[in-house]
């Protein structure tokens, strides 16, 4: 299965997943609002409210048939997005990630977003880096990532800073992405 910035490459969904994907979808918040060009704050508790929203967040995520989703996008302005790295199983958390090394190569690639149904946008990003931060319990991590692992976490660690993929990429790509946006508000 591909990947594309947060977003997993649908599959067929039967049914039941589908609308598991629709309601999760429905507590994501949805481009243009506000609380996805915020700034999140440094978490500095690491008790049982922020375990939960971890656990509420890692079952938004799998639910929505994403591989990333930050805390803003469900209108927490704290430092912590929840992320599966593409070889293994599990969710990870972290909290207050910071990059500190990062390549000087970067490469083009679409990247989609939970919070912006239905687009793709060509967005450049940095081909490894290493990013520190904590988990949910306030232990220490350190990861270095590569290619789809670090997309995905520099697209979740812009989540937190309040920008967004269309801030990201080409000026046409952002225009033709804004009009499928308006398109979607017209319909609804």
């Amino acid at each position: 299965m591909e990947e594309h910035g947060e977003v997993r490459e649908p599959e067929q969904l039967d049914a039941e997943a589908q609308v598991r994907r629709q309601m999760a979808l429905s507590q994501i918040r949805q481009y243009p609002d506000s609380a996805l060009r915020l700034r999140a704050r440094e978490v500095t508790e690491f008790d049982a409210p922020l375990q939960q929203l971890v656990e509420r967040m890692k079952s938004l995520m799998v639910d929505a048939n994403g591989v990333g989703l930050a805390a803003t996008q469900v209108g927490v302005l704290q430092r912590l997005f929840v992320f599966a790295l593409a070889d293994e199983d599990d969710v990870r958390a972290l909290v207050n990630p910071r990059i500190v090394e990062r390549s000087e190569d970067t490469a083009i690639d679409e990247e989609g977003c939970l919070s912006i149904q239905r687009v793709l946008v060509p967005v450049e990003r940095n081909v490894t880096l290493v990013v520190e931060g904590q988990d949910e319990r306030g232990e220490a991590v350190r990861l270095e990532l590569a290619d789809a692992d670090a997309r995905v976490v520099q697209h979740e660690i812009d989540h937190l800073d309040g920008v967004l993929i269309i801030d990201r990429t080409t000026p046409e790509a952002r225009r033709e992405a804004l009009g499928t946006l308006r398109a979607q508000f017209s319909l609804v």
